[in-house]
C-alpha cells in the first residue's frame, strides 16, 4: 500500500495517460475501420483492393514495428516535434482500425442482401445504403467482438510507455528503476487495467441491452 500512497500522483498520472491514449486510439481505429469495412464492401474495384491491402498489412505488422515506425520514421517524413501521445494513437489506431474493420465486414455479411437490394431499387447509393440500411443493422452484430477488441487495445496502450508516453506500464518502469518491489508495481498497474476494462466491458454490455430490446 505504501507503494500506491507514496507515488499516488505518479499512478494517477499513468491512470489518465491510459485512458486517453486507449480513448483517442480506439476513436481514431473505430472511424477508419468503418470506413476500410465500406471500402472492402465497396462495387469499386480499386477501393476494394486498397482495403484488403489494409488489412493484410496492419493484421499481420508487429504492433512494436508500427510503433518503430510511427516514433522514428513518422516525424521526419510528417510530423516533426510531434507528441509521444499523438505517435502512440497513431500506431495503436492504425494498428486497432484493422481489427476492427473485419469485424464490421462481418456484420455487414450477416445484413440479409435484400435489404440492400430494396435500398437501391429505391434509388439510394451505395454510401446511402450502406450508412441509413446496412450498418445500423449490422451494429447489434458487431458490439461482441468490438468490446474484445478495445480490451486489446486498452492492454496494447502499455507498448507506449516503453517509448517515452507517460501511462501505467511506463510508471511502474520507472519505480522499479529506484528499486520498489516488483510484484507490489505490477499488482497495482494490474488492477488500474482492471479497472479500465471492466468499464469497458459495462459499456458494451449496457449497449447489448439497448440493442436487444431495440431489435
Amino acid at each position: 500500500m505504501n507503494v500506491l500512497l507514496d507515488y499516488l500522483p505518479e499512478f494517477r498520472d499513468g491512470f489518465l495517460g491510459t485512458l486517453a491514449i486507449t480513448a483517442s486510439s480506439a476513436l481514431l481505429a473505430l472511424v477508419l475501420g468503418v470506413l476500410i469495412a465500406g471500402f472492402r464492401v465497396s462495387p469499386i474495384p480499386p477501393l476494394r483492393a486498397f482495403g484488403t491491402a489494409w488489412v493484410t498489412v496492419l493484421r499481420n505488422t508487429p504492433l512494436t514495428l508500427l510503433f518503430l515506425v510511427a516514433f522514428f520514421v513518422v516525424p521526419q517524413v510528417l510530423f516533426q516535434g510531434a507528441s509521444p501521445y499523438l505517435l502512440a494513437t497513431l500506431a495503436l489506431g492504425f494498428y486497432t482500425s484493422s481489427f476492427v474493420c473485419e469485424a464490421v465486414r462481418s456484420g455487414i455479411n450477416t445484413v440479409p442482401l435484400g435489404q440492400a437490394e430494396a435500398a437501391r431499387s429505391l434509388g439510394m447509393t451505395f454510401a446511402q445504403t450502406l450508412g441509413q440500411i446496412v450498418l445500423p443493422q449490422a451494429t447489434r452484430t458487431v458490439l461482441p467482438p468490438l468490446s474484445s477488441i478495445f480490451i486489446a487495445l486498452t492492454k496494447n496502450s502499455a507498448i507506449a510507455g516503453a517509448f517515452g508516453y507517460g501511462e501505467l506500464f511506463n510508471v511502474s518502469k520507472l519505480l522499479n528503476d529506484k528499486g520498489y518491489a516488483i510484484a507490489w508495481i505490477f499488482l497495482w498497474t494490474a488492477l488500474a487495467y482492471l479497472i479500465i476494462t471492466f468499464a469497458i466491458s459495462a459499456v458494451f454490455r449496457l449497449l447489448e441491452r439497448r440493442m436487444g430490446v431495440a431489435r
